[in-house]
């Protein structure tokens, strides 16, 4: 296929909070970029996968999950999502099968009736019912909203992404190759460390700490072979921190022995991590926290 024919845009991927969109995104580029966590709402900034082939390049954002919000972050993370959409060539809308129909979708429907844009709609985790419930589902959302295509997958297990993806690059404007072949994401280094860490506190902490967590990365040295990094973990509350140090530091190496193997397969570089717990009361629903760790414009 010459240059001129080669296809390449920017896909928004949207959906209720904890339907798969990251499980997706790591799937369709090989790799762990996104982080996942079975919590609601892990994603707080536009994550950029590249996923590319000899005919066309998807450059794809996976926002944070569309949500009523409680505080400053959520309309942070309310906001990138309605910013996001004006920006793309494409929308991959996400459900989970079997989830139902409720205010959320009904919302996200809404928003999608005032946009232009081609809208997909991936109906994620059929790998959990029967055939025939996936296809009555099928058969509603086609009631709901003129979509460009429906594709029932599972992300986790790679059922039908790639009929999802060549739908998609279907309607792709002909473009340049943005990024070179090799490329699977243009997030900065530090970015991809510290949402690692907060995977892990998600993780291993289950319901015992709320996402009230931040994590910054401090500094970085490289020494020979050896990358150091330097991470703060905030909490809003002194018994979070707690939490999050276990008895005699055993949650703390927990976390920080599971980041750094991540880490090392990410990066491909022996890692040095120094963790520390620091306590900021009420970080999310102040501005200059929020600015502080990243989470404004």
């Amino acid at each position: 296929m010459s240059q001129r024919e080669f296809k390449s845009g920017f896909v928004a991927i949207i959906g209720r909070p904890n339907v798969g969109k990251s499980t997706f995104l790591n799937n369709v580029i090989g790799q762990k970029i996104a982080i996942m966590s079975d919590k609601p709402q892990t994603t707080r900034n536009k994550i950029t996968g590249i996923y590319t082939t000899e005919e066309a390049q998807l450059v794809f954002l996976d926002t944070p999950g569309l949500h009523v919000p409680k505080h400053k972050l959520g309309e942070y993370m309310v906001g990138v999502v309605h910013k996001t959409l004006k920006e793309v060539d494409a929308i991959l809308y996400m459900v989970e099968a079997g989830s139902g129909y409720g205010p959320g979708d009904k919302h996200i429907i809404n928003t999608l009736q005032e946009i232009k844009t081609p809208v997909f709609l991936g109906i994620n985790k059929i790998d959990k019912f029967p055939q025939e419930v996936v296809l009555e589902e099928i058969a509603a959302w086609k009631e709901r909203y003129n979509f460009c295509d429906i594709v029932p997958i599972s992300a986790l297990e790679g059922t039908k992404v790639e009929a999802l993806l060549h739908s998609i690059i279907e309607v792709m404007p002909l473009g340049p190759k943005y990024y070179p072949d090799d490329m699977v994401t243009d997030q900065p280094e530090k970015q991809l460390i510290s949402e690692l860490i907060r995977e892990k506190i998600l993780h291993f902490t289950r319901e015992e700490v709320p996402h009230s967590i931040a994590v910054s990365v401090d500094y970085l040295e490289t020494e020979a072979e050896l990358l150091k990094i330097f991470a703060s973990i905030y909490t809003e509350r002194n018994s979070q921190k707690g939490i999050i140090i276990g008895k005699g530091g055993s949650m703390l190496k927990k976390i920080g022995q599971a980041a750094r193997k991540d880490m090392e397969r990410l990066l491909g570089s022996k890692i040095y991590l120094d963790l520390r717990v620091k306590v900021k009361q009420n970080w999310r629903k102040k501005e200059k926290f929020l600015r502080d760790f990243g989470y404004e414009d």
